[in-house]
């Protein structure tokens, strides 16, 4: 009983081992596409974000450069409006 059983189970493993490689690629393809994909994914959402912060940086740094470098330039801007 057990020599049949042992038998039919390994003609079976025979028979299922030419399907089962080639679903095991695929599988695992697959998951190693999703997970460049999520890496690329944060990878451009960090590039934003230091994109964003770059920018603000060099908007503080423009408004630093055209300030006023005294009272008496601050009043001359504030007379002629273009503060």
């Amino acid at each position: 009983m057990i020599a049949v059983l042992t038998a039919a189970l390994g003609n079976l493993w025979r028979r299922a081992l030419p399907w089962l490689a080639p679903a095991a690629a695929i599988l695992l393809f697959s998951i190693g596409a999703r997970r460049s994909g999520e890496s690329a994914g944060r990878a451009a959402e960090r590039l934003n974000n230091l994109e964003r912060t770059n920018d603000a940086r060099q908007r503080m740094l423009d408004a630093g450069a055209d300030r006023p470098r005294n009272r008496d330039d601050l009043a001359d801007r504030l007379r002629r409006g273009d503060f």
